[in-house]
């Protein structure tokens, strides 16, 4: 693992809600341990106005909380943030999970968790620039993507579409850059959680599809009313190639 694989900045700031005080403590030390600053909130509506704040790098947020719970404080960050965001959920409750993907969440992490398996899903996140698909090899990032009538501001991290800004999670800005360095390719739904989630995919996980389900909400179909992201059933997504369609 190369060393844009593994450091995290050490001026980035975790944001932690839960209301499992002890457990809050001990994840703090560690994430500190880690090279991270990290801040606890044990309520609903305490947590959201500190997410608010626009001072922390990701999220960690429980569903279950007093006050407010973690899915409704979600739905108001997402209104007015684009705040990257863990959700942890109780183990089985696969539709907190489904729920929180479509809200907005970036990933989540089943309880009992390990610090170690959070830190990991932590640092797929944050992490910057993306693996250049089967190399291994940082991205350039430096000029912006532009494909078709989608454009890629990565110093910006905005993208629009059709001259029209799109709010994008972080995880949705990842997919599709990735979904447009390979265009017209299909992309698998393995590579897609090994690249851009940083973690392998699961059986029965729908993590990748919700994500993808919600980027193509946000960009709708082609100009030509072509789907833009096409599903490849049991195998992946592919990106409508532009090019293929253009006469010399």
């Amino acid at each position: 693992m190369g060393v844009a694989e593994r450091v995290i900045r050490v001026m980035d700031r975790i944001l932690v809600i839960d209301d499992d005080v002890e457990m809050c403590a001990m994840l703090a030390e560690y994430l500190e341990s880690e090279g991270l600053k990290a801040e606890v909130a044990h309520e609903g509506n305490a947590g959201l106005k500190r997410a608010l704040s626009g001072e922390h790098s990701l999220i960690v947020l429980d569903v279950m909380l007093p006050g407010m719970n973690g899915l409704e404080l979600l739905r108001r960050l997402r209104s007015e943030s684009n705040a990257r965001v863990v959700l942890l959920t109780a183990r089985g409750e696969e539709l907190d999970r489904v729920v929180g993907l479509e809200v907005g969440a970036d990933d989540y992490v089943p309880k009992p968790f390990s610090p170690r398996e959070l830190l990991a899903r932590i640092r797929a996140i944050l992490r910057r620039p993306l693996s250049d698909l089967g190399t291994g090899r940082p991205v350039p990032r430096l000029a912006p993507l532009v494909y078709g009538d989608v454009e890629m501001d990565f110093a910006k991290r905005i993208v629009r579409c059709r001259k029209r800004s799109v709010t994008l999670t972080a995880v949705e800005f990842n997919l599709l850059e990735l979904l447009l360095r390979s265009a017209g390719q299909v992309v698998t739904r393995e590579q897609m959680a090994k690249l851009v989630l940083g973690r392998n995919l699961a059986p029965f996980d729908r993590s990748v599809d919700v994500h993808v389900s919600k980027l193509r909400q946000k960009l709708g179909e082609m100009p030509s009313g072509e789907e833009r992201i096409k599903a490849i059933r049991s195998v992946g997504y592919v990106y409508s190639d532009v090019m293929a369609g253009r006469k010399n």
